[in-house]
């Protein structure tokens, strides 16, 4: 989730429809100038073999969250400062190179990468970070685990970071849905950020994303467990946001109707209920309000004041579709996983949206299915993985073949050569092993889990980064 550095009080105020979508008009790049914005989490624990006991350390114990993002500084990475609920100042994110990390709600760390225009230059990043994370958790006795939801951990077994916004969410969520606490606390997810050259490019990448979305939900599947047993789903994490909040969640059925562009999804988010205003560095609760309300001048907790462009920036961060627009696109549907899983979720959707061929191949494909269709496969994708059936016949494995073919030839196309020569298409070749085998990485968790696991959860220990 987003971090704040600064107020926004002296900025002008948003005075209509045109200051609205500047954010998504700002966005717009020519074709040469997209870059790929990656973002991953993982779950933190302290290791048995280094005398822990596998809890999710607290954000000021020794050798807690807090110190783990200040041994990160000798990697060049500077702190981020926040004044918590507790009216201390919190180191909560860091800045560099290589972007920022910073922290979910229960302390998952999450590397918000840098721009960069190849895959082979977000594998290297994706890389460096986690050599960075796992020299310090070594001096700290922490490991980290790539899953999409912690396996054995209650709520209340699990810490709550000093971030204001965090506290206000956790407050809000228990009144619209039943899951969003879990969502907060207890996942982890792996997103990419892909530009646009135009609204009608951007129209485009975004319902092939949302009709797509389900099926990277299937391949990177990987939450089976919730508190040491299977949970009947193979990603719960997807799960769990079909009841998280109906008010800004979900497949977006307007997207796929005609005149869609950047003043209907202004239009969405000024619907979407508010979290919070930020003001001199604190964050007010304003959970519910209405930014309609906030524009006229008439919000409760400022009464007289009326957004600026901050504040509106911090509004369009709330949302949590499937899809999400901002001054880019963003990916939202796979879960948190490995290396190279941190890798093939980039290539795949770079692959499908930024060559124009492909991203023709790919609509052409989905195009013909009824909004309910979409939501069927959606529904379907985190219980049944690859096997959830397509509209019109066949399954979400069919649908992999052709599509990670049609990925394919996008990067193919795309031709961003390393220095051996070599494209980008070899980060799909974990996505390939996947849909050959029709084994998403939750069945294959299972399957040791009753076997050689002797249904023991604990087990997954094993597949630490």
């Amino acid at each position: 989730m987003s971090t704040r550095e600064a107020s926004s009080q002296d900025e002008p105020v948003i005075e209509g429809m045109d200051d609205l979508t500047a954010p998504m008009r700002g966005g717009e790049k020519p074709k040469a100038d997209w870059r790929i914005g990656t973002e991953h989490e993982k779950l933190v624990y302290k290791r048995l073999d280094a005398g822990g006991d596998r809890r999710a350390p607290s954000y000021d114990e020794p050798c807690g969250i807090r110190d783990l993002l200040m041994g990160l500084r000798k990697f060049g990475w500077e702190p981020i400062e926040e004044i918590g609920p507790d009216g201390k100042a919190n180191v909560i994110a860091l800045k560099g190179e290589d972007g920022a990390v910073s922290l979910e709600p229960a302390g998952q760390l999450e590397l918000s990468g840098a721009p960069l225009e190849t895959l082979h230059e977000t594998c290297n990043e994706t890389g460096r970070h986690l050599a960075q994370v796992k020299e310090v958790g070594e001096k700290c006795g922490v490991g980290y685990l790539g899953l999409g939801m912690w396996p054995d951990k209650t709520r209340e077994e699990l810490p709550v970071m000093p971030k204001g916004r965090y506290k206000i969410m956790m407050n809000h969520m228990p009144k619209v849905g039943n899951l969003g606490l879990d969502m907060m606390l207890r996942t982890c997810t792996i997103q990419v950020n892909l530009d646009y050259s135009s609204e009608t490019d951007m129209v485009k990448k975004f319902r092939v994303g949302l009709a797509l979305q389900p099926l990277a939900t299937a391949l990177f599947a990987n939450s089976p467990f919730t508190e040491g047993k299977p949970n009947g789903y193979l990603s719960y994490r997807s799960h769990i946001w079909s009841d998280t909040d109906p008010h800004r969640t979900g497949m977006l059925p307007f997207v796929f109707e005609d005149g869609f562009g950047y003043e209907r999804w202004a239009e969405y988010m000024l619907d979407v209920p508010m979290y919070f205003v930020f003001r001199d560095g604190k964050y007010i609760d304003a959970a519910g309000l209405s930014f309609r309300d906030f524009m006229d001048g008439k919000l409760s907790v400022l009464p007289g004041e009326r957004p600026t462009a901050s504040d509106w920036w911090d509004h369009l961060s709330t949302a949590f579709p499937e899809v999400r627009l901002k001054s880019f696109l963003e990916m939202r549907g796979a879960d948190g996983g490995p290396w190279g899983r941190i890798c093939a979720l980039p290539a795949f959707w770079v692959g499908l949206l930024y060559d124009q061929g492909a991203l023709d191949a790919a609509w052409d494909r989905v195009k013909g299915w009824s909004m309910e269709e979409r939501e069927k496969l959606r529904n379907d994708a985190p219980k049944l993985g690859l096997q959830a059936p397509l509209p019109g016949g066949g399954t979400m494995q069919d649908l992999g073949r052709e599509v990670l073919e049609i990925a394919r030839k996008g990067l193919s196309a795309r031709a961003r050569l390393n220095v051996s020569g070599d494209n980008e298409t070899g980060f799909l070749e974990e996505l390939d092993e996947i849909v050959s085998s029709g084994k998403v990485p939750a069945q294959r968790l299972l399957d040791a889990y009753y076997g050689e696991w002797d249904e023991d959860v604990s087990q997954v220990y094993r597949y630490s980064f």
